[in-house]
């Protein structure tokens, strides 16, 4: 009997594209992560061993080298980002979110480098010259070292530094973008860097934890109200990792309650200090968690990435549907995994897609969707071994090459369309 491919179509003028931050793929960085590597480099390489599983060691021994933790010249993106966006565009992509990295705007207290302004209107006219939306995520992760030499996002006047470099760069930028991130992921940098303690500073501290929570809400809050005091029309919003969380045993109130707990902190109270300071809710999903009594996650883990981490598409779903609620526009700016050999990476997009289709199909109103990443990249505490990219990248020639996913993708950006 012949089977039957079904075409889930995407709503018209829906975004496709890819997703890339400044500090792992632009190179040539003098800010607080670059300090921090040179430290650690030789540590993070010792380390490894006792980290990652034996199939990872043994796939991936670039893990035991410390220059694998030096991002160094990193992708060269910097000097070739019109290659990769000539790159993006045979691929279809019609919209693409990038960071600017703040440390060369800002490399000391008020003092802007006029060069480094003029370096991102040009990537902001390549991206319009080759039909691509550009989404600008204005803090990813990196700071200028007169920042972390304060305090970093401790100090409770970073957001007042933030939101002066934001309009600084809405007033001299603006007229090409019209879709402003102001901070990636301000819940990967609290769990990981004042939870954790793996990422810089390494302040295991729950109190400045909670203190980081309130500072970077702010930084969003004040940035918002200046960013739209530039421009009503300016559309501003922050992005939220946020993680499908499931109690392991739905019958036990123990395992519900930490289930409930563990949803606040990560997914909904960066959203509360935030309240109505967003004109779009942008959306990253990466992890399933099913949790149980005291606080220990217990995945199934049936299709893993090369990072051990769990695929699990149908929790895309419950995370959009879970933001309906705010009655904003919906755009999923991250989304990816690691897969050096490129075996599970089209699978992956598609099947993550079907439960984005879903939830338009119920009403929620996603516009886009951002594949992470378009390059392979450095992938901070772990380095270059992860490989996220719909394009491969050669690490000693540079030499861009691309990946038989990043074609099946195509394909979908192309026909706005997925089969199933």
């Amino acid at each position: 009997m012949e089977s039957k491919t079904k075409k889930l179509k995407f709503p018209k003028g829906f975004l496709w594209g890819a997703a890339t931050a400044a500090h792992q793929v632009e190179g040539g960085m003098k800010n607080d992560w670059t300090g921090w590597e040179k430290d650690n480099a030789e540590r993070l390489a010792k380390v490894a061993a006792g980290k990652w599983q034996t199939w990872q060691q043994e796939k991936f021994p670039e893990m035991f080298d410390p220059k694998n933790y030096i991002s160094g010249r990193a992708c060269d993106h910097y000097n070739r980002f019109e290659e990769d966006f000539d790159l993006a565009k045979s691929l279809g992509h019609n919209a693409h979110r990038f960071s600017i990295e703040w440390s060369r705007i800002e490399p000391e207290e008020g003092k802007f480098d006029e060069r480094e302004i003029e370096h991102y209107r040009k990537v902001l006219a390549a991206l319009k010259a080759r039909g691509i939306e550009p989404f600008v995520t204005l803090w990813h992760w990196t700071m200028p070292l007169w920042i972390s030499d304060m305090g970093g996002v401790e100090n409770v006047k970073f957001p007042e530094y933030f939101s002066r470099y934001a309009t600084k760069m809405v007033e001299k930028l603006g007229s090409e973008v019209k879709f402003w991130v102001t901070l990636n992921e301000p819940t990967s940098v609290i769990s990981n860097s004042y939870v954790l303690g793996n990422w810089p500073p390494q302040k295991k501290n729950i109190f400045s934890a909670l203190k980081v929570y309130r500072v970077l809400a702010e930084a969003h809050n004040q940035a918002y109200a200046e960013i739209k005091k530039v421009n009503q029309d300016f559309q501003v919003g922050f992005a939220n990792i946020l993680q499908f969380v499931e109690p392991l045993n739905s019958k036990s109130f123990l395992d519900k309650i930490v289930a409930k707990i563990f949803d606040y902190f990560v997914n909904k109270k960066f959203s509360k200090l935030t309240g109505n300071n967003s004109d779009f809710l942008a959306a990253q999903y990466y992890f399933h968690s099913r949790v149980k009594f005291p606080g220990k996650r217990e995945n199934e883990n049936k299709i893993v990435s090369d990072l051990g981490w769990e695929i699990y598409p149908e929790g895309i779903y419950h995370v959009l549907k879970d933001l309906k609620k705010y009655n904003l526009p919906i755009y999923v700016t991250e989304n990816g995994l690691a897969d050096a050999d490129d075996t599970k990476r089209a699978n992956f997009i598609n099947d993550h897609l079907k439960f984005v289709h879903q939830a338009i199909s119920q009403g929620i109103d996603v516009r886009g969707y951002f594949h992470w990443s378009l390059l392979d990249n450095f992938e901070w505490d772990k380095g270059f071994w992860p490989r996220f990219g719909l394009i491969e990248i050669d690490y000693a020639t540079l030499e861009r090459k691309v990946r038989p996913s990043a074609l099946e993708y195509a394909n979908i950006c192309k026909s706005n369309e997925i089969d199933v």
